[in-house]
Formats: structure tokens, C-alpha cells, sequence
């Protein structure tokens, strides 16, 4: 006797698949204000640094704060992308990765200008459209390496239908 699947309801996949991005969207804009500005985040960073790597002069401090925070924005904005990628994957189950992933990359380039306006009119924060760049390239790259751990150890879910 075949086992009786639940049938899956169209809101609740929706709900499942927009979930994590809208959590990720809260995030970003939480991130967004003065409380995380650089001012605000290198004493808790270099705290942090010094504790495993030992004293750094403040010329020095400067430069790899510089590099932690874009590289946060790199990173965070990569896992971003991979939510964006589930969503569409999810939301639209006969479109191809490729698909999923521009419009992934498009989901985060519209929250990322957003970010960087907003920013534009806090004090103590500016608005560059490089860091927009960044956080594109940072979608991209992990969606570029998803495609690829996809590629080579489940190829049969690039095809949509397993």
C-alpha cells in the first residue's frame, strides 16, 4: 500500500521560500544604521583581533577594519543571494538555475541600492554605490559556486525535475 503524501499548499511553499529573505532583508536594514557604522564597530572588532592575533598599531587597525567590514559585506551578501536563489527556485519550479540566479542577483542589487540610500542620509554612515558592487559580486560568486558544487555532485537538480 503507497503511503498518502500531504499535498503541499501553494501559500505555505511561498511562506517557506520568502521567509528566509524577508529575515535577511530585517537583517540588512537592522545593519544599516549608525549603531553599525565604522565608528561604532571597530573598538568590538579590534577587541576581538587583538585577543587572537596580538596588538596592532591604529594605522594598521584601520586598514584590516576596512577589510573585515567589506568583507562581511562580500560574505553576508553572498549568503543573501543563495536565499534569493531558493525563493525564485521554489516560487518558480519550471524556470532553470540560470533564471533563479539573475533575478537572485536582481533581489539583492535592488536591496543593496536601497541600503546604500538610505545609509546616504545617516550621519554617520555613507552611501557608495562600490559597496552596491561588492555586495552584487559577493551574490554571485556564491551563487557561481553553488552552481558548481551543484554541477558536480547533484547534477540531476540542475534540471529542476528531481
Amino acid at each position: 500500500m503507497q503511503e498518502a503524501h500531504r499535498p503541499i499548499h501553494k501559500s505555505s511553499v511561498r511562506v517557506s521560500a520568502w521567509l528566509p529573505v524577508l529575515i535577511g532583508t530585517v537583517m540588512i536594514a537592522a545593519t544599516s544604521s549608525n549603531a553599525f557604522s565604522s565608528d561604532h564597530t571597530s573598538q568590538p572588532f579590534r577587541w576581538i583581533y587583538e585577543a587572537l592575533f596580538g596588538p596592532v598599531s591604529n594605522l594598521r587597525w584601520a586598514h584590516i577594519h576596512f577589510y573585515i567590514r567589506k568583507g562581511m559585506h562580500f560574505s553576508g551578501y553572498g549568503v543573501y543571494g543563495l536565499l534569493w536563489l531558493r525563493a525564485w527556485w521554489l516560487t518558480l519550479p519550471k524556470s532553470r538555475y540560470f533564471q533563479d540566479a539573475i533575478l537572485a542577483v536582481l533581489g539583492c542589487g535592488i536591496v543593496a541600492s536601497s541600503d546604500e540610500f538610505h545609509q546616504s542620509f545617516l550621519a554617520h554612515r555613507t552611501g557608495s554605490p562600490r559597496d552596491v558592487l561588492l555586495d552584487c559580486c559577493g551574490a554571485m560568486t556564491l551563487l557561481l559556486l553553488s552552481y558548481l558544487a551543484l554541477r558536480i555532485f547533484r547534477p540531476e537538480k540542475l534540471t529542476h525535475s528531481a
